[in-house]
C-alpha cells in the first residue's frame, strides 16, 4: 500500500498521509485551510514497512483505507484538540 506524505508550513511536525497523490478532498476543510502551504515530502510503501517512527502503521493503513488520509500530529496533541482550536480561532475571527 503506497501513501503520499505532505508537510505543513504552519504546523511543524504535522504530516498528512494521503492514499492518493495530491487528493486532499477527504481532509476536513477547516484543517486543510489551517495548514498554510502544503509541500510534498515523500512517497512511502507501507507494505514494505513493519513500523513507523511516530504512528502505529496499522492505524495509518486503516485511516488511509477508511478516510483516504491520516494525520500525523506533533507531540501529544490529539486531532480533536487541533480541530477544537481551529474552530475557536475561526469563531473568534467571525465575532471580531
Amino acid at each position: 500500500m503506497k501513501c503520499f506524505i505532505y508537510s505543513s508550513s504552519n504546523k511543524p511536525d504535522l504530516y498528512i498521509y494521503l492514499a492518493e497523490e495530491d487528493n486532499f478532498e477527504n481532509v476536513p476543510k477547516a484543517m486543510y485551510d489551517s495548514l498554510g502551504n502544503i509541500a510534498f515530502s515523500m512517497e512511502l510503501d507501507l507494505s514494505e514497512k513493519a513500523r513507523l517512527a511516530r504512528d502505529d502503521i496499522n492505524v495509518v493503513k486503516a485511516n488511509l483505507k477508511e478516510h483516504g488520509f491520516h494525520i500525523q500530529l506533533p507531540g501529544d496533541e490529539s486531532l480533536e484538540a487541533i480541530m477544537a482550536r481551529i474552530s475557536a480561532e475561526k469563531n473568534s475571527k467571525i465575532s471580531s
